[in-house]
């Protein structure tokens, strides 16, 4: 049984606050968890599995805080999140059976591509714009498309849900970000279900990872709420980056 010592729990703790608030706000915080979650010992399996159990706190806070805050109707939404939330389980389930390698190696190209996208496109705003795909076919298609990967593979969902819900769903960016939490929730929680078979998580861990995640959920929500695209388009950019950057560091 895997002992940790005050500091590091501290450590753990301090971190999953800090992703917290970066996750609420443009995705990414198992870029910050992930590894601190290895860093302190934690073998991979375990970390995967871990890391959803307190990012299931987090992307719940934050999906409560954008509809609280009447950007997700989230009796609207239930059937994306539902479909979200199969894929995740399957992607989860199916870990040890596919190969990920080849997607491991284009993903930091998909993730420079995504800064890039939101660094450079204009009118890139909180206003809404073109539908691409009516609700359903987007409820069918990305949202259980994207939940696989979040179970499969994990790093970089959130950046995927935002770019299809700006691009296909024609949402503006805080809108787009709300709605991003609730199907990042969704397929967290399905990945949790098959990872808690398979991965054996630190249950105790991730909750108390899992409070520090709802405290930082909360700052980060009501940052984007009040300050919008102005400070979740540079995040986005930063944290797609910094992911794409690690992926490239762990492939050397």
């Amino acid at each position: 049984m895997l002992e940790l010592s005050l500091e590091l729990v501290l450590m753990l703790v301090a971190a999953a606050f800090v992703a917290g608030v970066i996750d609420a706000i443009a995705g990414g915080g198992g870029l910050i968890t992930l590894p601190v979650l290895m860093l302190a010992g934690v073998p991979p399996a375990q970390a995967l599995a871990t890391n959803k159990v307190q990012g299931a706190f987090g992307a719940a806070t934050a999906a409560i805080g954008y509809a609280a805050s009447g950007l997700v109707d989230l009796r609207r939404q239930w059937k994306p999140a539902l479909l979200a939330g199969l894929g995740g389980m399957a992607g989860a389930a199916l870990i040890t059976q596919i190969p990920t390698e080849g997607l491991r190696i284009l993903l930091p190209v998909i993730l420079i591509g995504i800064a890039a996208f939101f660094a450079l496109k204009p009118g890139l705003d909180d206003l809404d714009r073109t539908q691409r795909l009516t609700p359903a076919i987007f409820a069918l298609t990305a949202a259980p498309l994207i939940g696989f990967y979040d179970g499969l593979v994990g790093p970089g969902a959130g950046s995927f849900y935002m770019i299809a819900f700006i691009s296909l769903a024609g949402y503006g960016v805080l809108k787009a970000t709300a709605h991003t939490k609730l199907l990042n929730f969704a397929s967290n929680i399905g990945g949790l279900l098959a990872f808690a078979l398979i991965g054996q998580p630190l249950w105790l861990l991730g909750l108390v990872m899992g409070v520090a995640q709802i405290g930082g959920a909360i700052l980060g929500t009501r940052l984007a709420t009040r300050i919008g695209a102005r400070l979740i388009k540079p995040l986005l950019v930063v944290t797609s980056t910094l992911l794409a950057l690690r992926l490239i560091w762990q492939l050397i």
